[in-house]
């Protein structure tokens, strides 16, 4: 036998990489799909914590990553904030979730093994969309503090809005959209209908073209162009979401076609997409629901249609007839014809609304505050902070009519109420009057510095009436109040107040600040929608609103001059207010509804009978322009009116607006104060003051001339109030009361009080009267006790004589009743009260 050659054992050899693995591609195409995903999360959570990470991580440095003492709040730590911020605050904003897309397409290709190419295409029609939707949201957005469009939208926006203008830039940007539109799905407008409501949405139409085309005759394979290429998988997306639930089995019997997008490598790559449409186009997978939104709205409306008339017997052209008897079809032809709407502006209906025009322009409306000005106070901040070893990171200055707000934002590990003891430091270091420290701002996480312009900006009444927000507002009962601190106009509902008290110095803008509310609703609102009930006792400030008295204003009928004066009077008008509120609680109990506008909609609607009693009610603002010169005078007569409205007449639609000079704690008692949520407060003498209104600081500290805070809950807003002149107010007045107005004024129910002379519950003369009484009454007075031992201590009589005269007073309604040992409640505030009182007695 022939002898075999041993063979030699072969040593193992080391594995060889072959970068053409598949393998490889797919492991690359996990990684990528893995930080597509921590991409996502990362995202997200920017858009809820950027405003506590972005000052954090703003100026990037290595360090950052290693930094112990550095604290972010991105869910994915300060790799997740700083990758974040680096897309949206350095990229593109908001489209940068595109590249979230991206990523999955190129990692899913990359798993699949298919060809780049597509990508390459897809890649760059998202750059595309990224780049124009990064311009679009900076544009729309601009003004907004979140970098919608990021660095590169908000530049791109900068150098065409200088190049061709905002204008300029808003055709530019339609003209792309229109036509893109018109390119890609070529709408037919031949069968455009107003009849149906589905028909102007588009987007089913070309869906089922899409679907004619796909049963035509064989398509000849062609490259398709760019455009097409974004859209394809849009389509298909939509085309997805919008077929029925059994479209599949239908879509079985029809014979597959090859198209194009199978023959051409490069689009099956893009349209075989495994993903769900939800998580690749988050904004496409809306468009359907609200599609379904839509139809449902309509039907809606029809339904609710037939649920207000019973017996309707045609419900639609969209939904047939409903089968009834004949004898209910014609009373369904009667009911339809008694349920047209009440209209309650019938009787004035050529009744025009005052335009703007009638009002004026200031030269000092549109003054510029000085860059170097700002730059000024914001170096003195600075260096006052410094001076006492306060650092600070970031500071934003926020320009408005009167007052400049300079945000700044604190290093880690300074206190807040060391700034805020500076109050008096930073104003002198800028020499200014009105420094105001808000420390924090509620919802921003910084410190508030407001420090007065040096030339301050007029807020006419015409610019803030004319402004888009007062004219568009959907708001009860507007008030336009003037302008904040960012210089925004500030519009209020008074019947969400829905009682505002008015305090301030005297000369500080209360009467113009009361004029331009009042001037708000006769802007706003027709006279068979709100009546005026003014109450002037300087007799000098609302008078001009007296030839409204046929349009606008309600008083009692036995009233001489519709704006009341006197004190009497007065008295007599809150009873009568009372009055009517307490009727009005009937009509709404009778008609089962909780407040006014769902009495006032039932009533239009003829669901309330004018046979039983009902009747549109119209709003009812009750203005009071010096409420302490009343307090002063009628003292418990005036206020337990007054506190009984603002407890109880917010729901049937009385509202109160009560001003003062006086804020003092005598004058806004502790009722008042609790029924009165919303106040307005101009500058006062004293941080008491402001506490008496605005319970804390800050009043004390406006410049004066309108600027104000308005407390609503435990916010202060401060507002520089519209300027109304009052040539303005004539004219306006004027304008209105040359139109016709109602047959007969609004009177309210007529109240006869029980002591109009003075003394008409007592038989007692001055003659009966003790000789000490006008003393001891006095005594009494002054010291609000009313005590029948400090009459005889005080005017050294006995017991039996003190008594009498303190009958004596109950009698005239000096005193209250006996209360025990308790003191007897004093029922006049002051000395000129009871010397009213008294002179009424002697001239009966």
């Amino acid at each position: 036998m022939a002898s075999k050659k041993q063979q030699k054992p072969k040593s193992p050899s080391l594995p060889r990489f072959n970068w053409r693995d598949e393998r490889f591609p797919k492991i690359a195409g996990v990684i990528l799909i893995m930080a597509a995903i921590y991409l996502a999360i990362a995202f997200v959570s920017y858009l809820y914590t950027w405003k506590m990470d972005q000052d954090k991580v703003l100026k990037f440095s290595w360090g950052m990553l290693f930094q112990g003492d550095l604290n972010v709040q991105n869910w994915l730590g300060r790799l997740g904030a700083i990758i974040s911020n680096m897309f949206f605050y350095w990229g593109f904003g908001l489209p940068s979730m595109i590249v979230v897309v991206m990523l999955i397409k190129l990692g899913f290709d990359l798993v699949r093994r298919k060809s780049l190419i597509p990508f390459m295409v897809f890649a760059r029609n998202s750059f595309v969309i990224m780049a124009f939707f990064s311009l679009l949201l900076e544009f729309i957005f601009r003004r907004s503090e979140f970098t919608w469009g990021g660095a590169f939208g908000e530049s791109t926006c900068f150098w065409l809005t200088n190049f061709i203008g905002q204008i300029g830039l808003f055709f530019l940007l339609l003209f792309t959209m229109g036509a893109y539109i018109m390119w890609r799905f070529n709408p037919n407008f031949d069968n455009l209908t107003f009849s149906n409501p589905l028909a102007n949405v588009s987007l089913p139409s070309v869906s089922m073209d899409f679907f004619k085309g796909m049963e035509d005759s064989e398509i000849k394979p062609k490259r398709k162009s760019v455009v097409e290429n974004i859209t394809d998988d849009i389509e298909d997306l939509f085309l997805q979401t919008l077929r029925p639930s059994g479209y599949n089995k239908q879509e079985s019997a029809i014979p597959q076609t090859p198209t194009a997008e199978h023959q051409v490598g490069s689009n099956d790559m893009e349209m075989d997409f495994d993903l769900p449409a939800a998580a690749t186009f988050p904004t496409i997978s809306k468009t359907p629901a609200d599609l379904t939104l839509d139809i449902d709205e309509s039907s809606n409306l029809s339904l609710e249609n037939i649920s207000r008339e019973d017996d309707f017997t045609e419900v639609g052209p969209s939904m047939g007839r409903v089968p009834v008897a004949p004898e209910t079809q014609i009373e369904a032809i009667k009911l339809e014809d008694d349920l047209e709407p009440y209209d309650p502006t019938a009787d004035l209906r050529r009744y025009k609304m005052p335009s703007t025009d009638l009002l004026l322009e200031y030269a000092d409306q549109k003054v510029e505050v000085d860059r170097a000005e700002l730059e000024a106070n914001k170096d003195q901040i600075i260096a006052t902070l410094l001076n006492y070893k306060i650092e600070i990171t970031k500071i934003r200055a926020t320009i408005g009519p009167t007052v400049t707000l300079y945000e700044i934002v604190p290093a880690p590990g300074v206190k807040i109420s060391k700034i805020k003891n500076l109050e008096d430091d930073i104003a002198l270091s800028l020499s200014a009057l009105g420094i105001r420290i808000i420390a924090p701002i509620p919802g921003k996480g910084t410190i508030g510095i407001e420090v007065p312009n040096k030339n301050k900006q007029i807020v006419s009444i015409k610019e803030v009436l004319s402004s888009e927000k007062f004219i568009n507002t959907k708001m009860a009962l507007p008030i336009a109040l003037g302008k904040t601190i960012s210089n925004e106009v500030f519009v209020a509902d008074l019947a969400k107040m829905p009682h505002l008290l008015v305090a301030g110095a005297t000369g500080q803008g209360k009467s113009v600040g009361i004029n331009a509310i009042l001037m708000s609703l006769l802007y706003k609102k027709h006279p068979s929608q709100v009546k005026l009930v003014l109450i002037d006792p300087k007799k000098v400030e609302l008078f001009p609103y007296g030839y409204l008295d046929q349009h606008y204003l309600a008083f009692i009928p036995d009233q001489d001059e519709p704006i009341i004066t006197e004190t009497s009077k007065v008295i007599n008008t809150l009873n009568s207010l009372c009055i009517e509120m307490d009727n009005r609680y009937d009509l709404l109990k009778k008609a089962r509804v909780r407040n006014l506008n769902e009495y006032n909609e039932k009533f239009i609607d003829r669901k309330l009978s004018p046979k039983d009693g009902h009747k549109f009610l119209p709003y009812i603002v009750l203005v009071i322009d010096e409420f302490a010169d009343l307090i002063m005078t009628a003292g418990k007569e005036v206020e337990l009116p007054i506190a009984r409205l603002a407890q109880l007449a917010r729901a049937i639609g009385i509202h109160l607006i009560i001003a003062t000079q006086r804020p003092s704690v005598n004058i806004i008692t502790g009722i008042i104060k609790a029924n009165f949520p919303a106040r307005l407060a101009f500058k006062v003498t004293s941080k008491i003051d402001s506490r008496t209104i605005l319970d804390g600081g800050g009043a004390d500290q406006l410049i004066g001339m309108g600027d104000m805070l308005l407390s609503i809950g435990s916010n202060n807003v401060r507002i520089q109030c519209a300027f109304v002149d009052t040539p303005e107010v004539e004219s306006v007045i004027k304008h209105i009361a040359d139109q016709p107005g109602f047959a007969e004024p609004f009177y309210l129910p007529e109240y006869k009080s029980d002591d109009e002379t003075g003394a008409g519950n007592s038989d007692l003369k001055m003659s009966d009267l003790d000789e000490n009484f006008d003393e001891a009454a006095r005594l009494i007075i002054s010291a609000q006790h009313g005590s029948t031992s400090l009459i005889q201590r005080k005017m050294q009589l006995g017991y039996n004589r003190a008594g009498r005269i303190m009958d004596q007073m109950e009698q005239l309604g000096i005193v209250g009743p006996a209360q025990g040992s308790k003191p007897r409640e004093v029922l006049f505030y002051s000395i000129d009260e009871l010397n009213n009182f008294l002179t009424a007695m002697r001239n009966r």
